[in-house]
């Protein structure tokens, strides 16, 4: 019976996109990366609580097959802020995220980092 799950997951796995704009934050990737922890042993796992795993199972495919969205349906593609879809992808991604942190940032820090950075340039150099 691991086996069917194992297989399971793995298709499962196949199938769900990588957002390549969120690195370190895409629930494809930490998917794979959970599946492969939970079935180290391949195949030959040994599942502890087969229920808890079948309900794990069953829970991703339907986020992945957009049941909850199809079951309750929007009338509009905003939000009560306006922002459309396309526009909260790109507030979300990584490099985005990382603008406006250095945006974010006062101008004694932003000094302080770019001479913190040159000072421990010149002593890497003189080694």
């Amino acid at each position: 019976m691991a086996v069917t799950r194992y297989r399971r997951f793995l298709k499962l796995c196949e199938e769900w996109p990588v957002e390549e704009t969120k690195r370190g934050r895409d629930l494809g990737a930490f998917l794979r990366q959970r599946v492969a922890q939970a079935f180290r042993e391949g195949e030959s796992t040994q599942i502890a609580d087969p229920a808890n795993c079948d309900q794990m199972y069953e829970s991703l495919v339907r986020i992945h097959n957009n049941f909850y969205k199809n079951k309750y349906p929007r009338l509009k593609d905003t939000s009560f802020t306006g922002v459309t879809v396309e526009e909260c992808k790109l507030i979300l991604a990584t490099d985005t995220g990382k603008q406006l942190a250095e945006m974010k940032k006062g101008k004694w820090k932003k000094l302080r980092e770019k001479f913190s950075a040159k000072k421990t340039a010149e002593e890497d150099s003189k080694l």
